[in-house]
């Protein structure tokens, strides 16, 4: 049996699809062959998990003709999948799927693709409006319509002994003590500007983290959100708040990272989901996003979401022009979130 897998865009839905890979993975075996397709940004995020045989990057945009959709069909066609199950909702990975001869083919009947899919899942509506559902929910339904039974929802990921590396050599070369003591503040998000949390903000809490809870503060960035990093660090002026920028960045040091720190507060995006993934509880800012997208029973998670009539919006910047769902939330409300999950992890610690 030989399955392509087409998988999410994006780091949070990646992470979020991680129960539906483990399933198909169980219900295959290790006789089967299981091909990822995936984002060159997201290449190495399931590594150690031992899911995936292979790992194909395609980026339809791309300017290199080894990840684009000619080369993927082609690939496809010399392999002969015998499924493929196509993870993100959009038109191109179907035809890409039916072009790439994969006998069957599953997913959800949106954007016009229903025609091109063998077994369709149709996303749960009141009239024509979509109704909100977990993410790894509806990842899930896919794997059981590929036959896979029931799944935990639980997030995972894993770390190659590379990646602990990286994880040793970023807390030696910063001099962050050991990972109980570290709470990791990411501010960014590739969704846009409503997402994030100023950063006078971000500096304000990681200095109460470092002065009053004990701990460092790790301010997390990607490639090319150094600055920012670097400003909350700079703002918050306290010797015991480090940002990540200036190390080696990527997936990996996120990883490493992620899996060290006993707590993360975080936008809407990727990095709180990979925490997740790790066990680590996480406070979650919502502003123009809703946690019922994100919402998993297997998750220690806390949301804080002002009480706004604008609030989940959905919107990559603000259309009112102000900003309150994320301006407008109080370090001290933050804070005492994080206080009461650095006491739990205490009290666990001491049981």
């Amino acid at each position: 049996m030989k399955l392509a897998l087409f998988l999410p865009n994006w780091l949070g839905d990646m992470v979020m699809a991680t129960p539906a890979v483990r399933a198909m993975r169980r219900h295959y075996g290790p006789s089967a062959r299981l091909v990822g397709i995936m984002r060159p940004g997201l290449a190495g995020l399931l590594a150690g998990t031992g899911w995936l045989d292979d790992e194909w990057y395609y980026a339809p945009r791309a300017k290199a003709a080894e990840q684009g959709t000619l080369r993927l069909v082609g690939r496809m066609r010399r392999e002969r999948f015998d499924v493929a199950v196509l993870l993100p909702n959009s038109l191109r990975t179907a035809a890409v799927a039916w072009l790439g001869g994969a006998r069957q083919r599953i997913g959800y009947a949106r954007y016009g693709r229903g025609p091109l899919l063998t077994r369709k899942l149709f996303a749960r509506r009141e009239g024509r409006r979509l109704v909100a559902q977990p993410m790894v929910d509806y990842y899930l339904a896919l794997a059981e319509a590929a036959g896979c039974p029931p799944e935990s929802p639980r997030l995972e990921l894993a770390l190659t002994e590379p990646e602990r590396e990286r994880g040793d050599a970023i807390w030696r070369s910063l001099g962050l003590r050991a990972g109980r003591h570290v709470v990791a503040l990411n501010s960014s998000g590739a969704y846009g500007a409503a997402k994030l949390w100023p950063v006078e903000k971000c500096a304000g809490l990681a200095r109460r983290i470092a002065e009053q809870g004990d701990c460092d503060v790790l301010v997390l960035c990607g490639p090319g959100e150094e600055p920012s990093a670097r400003a909350i660090a700079q703002r918050a002026a306290h010797a015991r708040v480090f940002a990540l920028a200036g190390q080696p960045l990527g997936l990996a040091a996120t990883k490493a990272c992620l899996a060290r720190c006993c707590v993360t507060v975080s936008t809407d995006s990727g990095p709180r989901h990979v925490a997740a993934a790790f066990g680590k509880p996480v406070i979650t800012l919502f502003g123009p996003t809703t946690p019922v997208w994100t919402a998993n029973p297997e998750v220690r998670s806390v949301d804080v979401q002002l009480d706004l009539e604008c609030a989940g919006c959905a919107e990559r910047t603000c259309p009112l022009g102000h900003h309150r769902c994320m301006r407008d939330l109080p370090v001290e409300r933050v804070y005492g979130e994080v206080r009461r999950l650095l006491e739990e992890n205490s009290a666990v610690r001491a049981a």
